[in-house]
């Protein structure tokens, strides 16, 4: 049992992982706005399936990671995360009874929050625009969003992590 809880961690950084590698993917300029937000998505799916193990921490450390990586202000990813994580828990119980297309309404609700907590944090550090572009990735997200949440959930029951 304590091998397939470990291998099941394995399983899950290693998702957060390929979210990270993804968001830093080259896009041609016309689609840098469309970019779907990964790891926002892939933290509301584990936060669904396994809200006992993963929460507002892993949100806060995969924030971290993503601040790093992108090169922002340390700790606006982490903040935004964790608020994430935090109202996806509060949903988790009635967001999983909906079908795919009512979950991605609420993505898109969610990872729209994201954008707006981190384009806020943002404007506090002077380093936003006046576009609305910023939520577009929200659009995106919603719309992959079944996609994404039957490739993780088809991984979490290949490596039965649960």
């Amino acid at each position: 049992m304590a091998t397939s809880r470990s291998g099941g961690s394995l399983i899950i950084i290693g998702t957060f992982l390929v979210g990270l590698v993804f968001s830093q993917i080259p896009l041609p300029n016309a689609l840098l706005w469309a970019r779907p937000e990964f790891i926002p998505m892939i933290l509301i799916f584990w936060v669904l399936v396994l809200p006992h193990r993963i929460g507002m921490g892993t949100a806060f450390l995969v924030g971290l990671a993503l601040d790093l990586i992108k090169g922002s202000v340390l700790g606006l990813n982490a903040l935004s995360l964790v608020t994430i994580a935090y109202l996806a828990y509060l949903l988790h119980q009635r967001m999983l009874m909906y079908p795919l297309w009512q979950q991605a309404f609420l993505v898109l609700v969610l990872v729209g929050i994201n954008q707006l907590i981190f384009h806020w944090m943002q404007a506090l550090f002077g380093m936003t625009g006046d576009s609305l572009l910023f939520l577009l990735p929200s659009l995106v997200s919603a719309l992959i969003w079944p996609w994404l949440f039957l490739v993780l959930n088809g991984i979490r029951q290949l490596f039965r992590i649960g």
